[in-house]
């Protein structure tokens, strides 16, 4: 399978990262053993998740994927350096236990490393912006990591161009490690939070970028033909929102070009994305072996011109 450098770091991923928020959530760990073993066993080796995967969840307390994961990992099947985990820090944990000041993130550190029950994070990112700590405090702590060796490299999740700017510029001038992945919010429906600034920015500096609510929490699978087909499922607070016109254009623009192909509406929203400017590869999660046989299938997809523009003007 061809893989795609993360940027400029030299860690290459493949072309669909495996979204782990579903790990203790929509899948119990024997599923998601299975799912992972599908996974890797298509060729794939990215894996994504972060600390507060899934406190959400009654009974939870956060750490639940990362455990999942690490339990994984300590079965064997699969060697470490052959998988690349990517987690993210930052989202609150417990009292006092949040944000991106410099203490918490050794902590926490320690924490994610004994859960995935590894001696190395591939890619560490900042979830959240902290407005109560300073860029320097941050980027600090994560140089320290990286001259520990506990981390590859690092970056930042739902940074605007603004944000992104200012976190690259404290890095040239102290001399530190600098953000060298971006995780945004960006799909079919959600485009402007990316498109424009910040994508060129993340192409001029050339930043690894992972997408993440790449299928629009489900509603770009076209399974739900309205609100109410949503309303019982786990997600339904996230997906509420697309259930506009343009939503509709959208689902019927990705369903024309399914039946045209003979591909399911998700692999064809995936594969949208993997075309788009700046983006190195989508995250989408699967809690049945059926939706990851439907991840798996996105990267063989190759959309024509007018395929990509009957998507690109749904959305416009």
């Amino acid at each position: 399978m061809h893989r795609r450098r993360l940027g400029r770091t030299d860690i290459e991923i493949s072309p669909v990262v495996f979204g782990g928020n579903v790990f203790g959530w929509t899948a119990d760990e024997q599923t998601s053993f299975a799912l992972l073993d599908r996974f890797v066993g298509g060729g794939f080796n990215a894996i994504d998740t972060a600390d507060v995967y899934s406190a959400w969840v009654d009974g939870n307390a956060g750490g639940e994927s990362e455990t999942i994961i690490g339990n994984w990992l300590k079965r064997g099947g699969v060697a470490r350096e052959d998988v690349v985990i990517i987690t993210k820090v930052g989202s609150e944990m417990g009292p006092g236990r949040k944000g991106l000041k410099e203490d918490w993130i050794m902590r926490a550190v320690e924490d994610s490393l004994k859960r995935l029950q590894t001696d190395y994070l591939d890619v560490y990112l900042a979830h959240w912006p902290d407005p109560d700590t300073d860029y320097d405090e941050t980027i600090g702590a994560f140089t320290r990591l990286r001259e520990q060796g506990k981390v590859r490299a690092i970056g930042a999740s739902n940074l605007d161009a603004r944000q992104l700017e200012e976190a690259l510029t404290v890095a040239e001038h102290t001399g530190r490690a600098r953000y060298d992945v971006l995780q945004p919010l960006y799909n079919l429906y959600d485009r402007s939070g990316f498109e424009g600034a910040l994508a060129e920015l993340c192409v001029e500096h050339d930043i690894g970028v992972i997408t993440y609510f790449s299928l629009a929490a489900g509603f770009l699978t076209g399974k739900y033909r309205s609100f109410d087909d949503a309303a019982a499922t786990a997600r339904a607070r996230h997906v509420e929102k697309y259930f506009d016109d343009r939503g509709r254009r959208i689902l019927a623009a990705l369903e024309t070009v399914a039946s045209q192909t003979g591909e399911h509406p998700a692999a064809i929203a995936l594969a949208w994305l993997m075309t788009r400017r700046g983006v190195t590869a989508p995250i989408a999660s699967a809690s049945r072996p059926e939706q990851m046989d439907t991840l798996l299938r996105a990267p063989d997809i190759d959309l024509t011109q007018e395929a990509l523009q009957m998507l690109q003007e749904a959305g416009e």
